[in-house]
């Protein structure tokens, strides 16, 4: 299934029912007085967030969604129906505007969350209420009025406890599957997370967090270079960032690639790049053991690094679980 993590709808509520314009016709009262029933209101629009959904597609194709209008009033004093109110369904995580204002409606950070987003015309009266003693035949009625209508931007920010920073090849997505049964893309030629992805690491039966693996950095990337981007939107609601430095590259230089995500953090978001951060090794398993340790310490000082360090290789597993526990214990101490 697509991604999607942006969409613009138009929710349009229903117009009221018309009140009847209406007299009694019975046998034998040949002047019955007026008795036209008041219509019904326009059924509404509401928002209603959903956890089974994850993703704003279902909003690609359809962008226009109406409320029923309220039915028209009837003789006898009968009122027209209420219009059905519409329930449009949300993921959690979603963050609802109004184009025209920029104003920010709603956010909805939990499971069946309800916001109304247009409210549905007021009925109009029939006749049965103008009738006094002057005028008994009274032919006044009111029309129902229009029901409310916004163009609304949604903006999909995913929920998780713990983001994962690092250039394209770090090994972000390999230390998903290693600790959660998430399942992305993985291969042994350089390619990117197109994608966010979530994973739900369990420590215990009642201990668990949620990971979000976002696609990979690159220098230039706050000017609009590449994808990860994009989708830094997806961390701003993390409580930790682990920043996923492949120890051994090919081609690069760890210092630099710890600086270049480091740059693009904080020209995206000077509070993201203050948030608490632990600088992760990857793939220690590529360099000597006799070597390791020095070569992480020379990393270390060079960064002037005074946060949290660990070492692990998503590959084989090394550190991970040490990792995990790690951050459920920093997590459960900040909640």
């Amino acid at each position: 299934m697509k991604f999607t993590d942006e969409a613009k709808i138009e929710v349009v509520a229903g117009k009221g029912g018309d009140g009847c314009l209406s007299f009694r016709r019975e046998k034998y009262i040949p002047e019955g007085g007026p008795n036209g029933g008041d219509g019904g209101d326009g059924g509404s629009v509401y928002l209603e967030a959903d956890s089974n959904l994850n993703t704003l597609v279902d909003f690609r194709y359809k962008r226009l969604f109406r409320a029923k209008h309220g039915e028209h009033g009837k003789g006898s004093e009968c009122t027209g129906k209420k219009g059905e109110d519409l329930i449009i369904k949300v993921p959690v995580g979603t963050l609802v505007y109004d184009v025209e204002t920029e104003e920010c409606l709603i956010d909805f950070v939990k499971p069946k969350q309800k916001h109304l987003v247009a409210r549905g015309g007021i009925h109009g009266l029939g006749n049965v209420h103008f009738k006094s003693s002057t005028n008994r035949a009274p032919r006044r009625i009111t029309k129902g009025t229009l029901g409310e209508s916004r163009i609304l931007r949604l903006e999909l920010q995913v929920l998780a406890d713990v983001g994962l920073l690092g250039l394209p090849n770090a090994g972000k997505s390999t230390f998903l599957r290693a600790v959660s049964a998430a399942r992305p893309k993985v291969a042994a030629y350089p390619f990117t997370t197109i994608s966010p992805n979530l994973g739900v690491v369990s420590i215990e039966l009642d201990r668990h967090f949620v990971i979000a693996d976002i696609p990979g950095l690159i220098a230039g990337a706050a000017d609009g270079v590449g994808l990860g981007i994009k989708f830094l939107k997806h961390l701003s609601r993390t409580r930790l960032l682990l920043h996923l430095v492949d120890i051994a590259p090919l081609d690069s230089n760890p210092v630099q690639d710890f600086i270049t995500i480091s740059r693009e953090v904080e020209k995206y978001s000077s509070e993201l790049a203050a948030r608490e951060r632990w600088l992760v090794f990857n793939k220690v398993d590529l360099l000597p053991a006799d070597e390791l340790a020095a070569h992480c310490e020379a990393i270390v000082e060079k960064l002037n690094w005074q946060g949290r360090v660990f070492q692990i290789s998503s590959l084989s597993g090394q550190g991970c679980k040490e990792l995990s526990y790690q951050i459920m214990q920093y997590l459960e101490q900040k909640s």
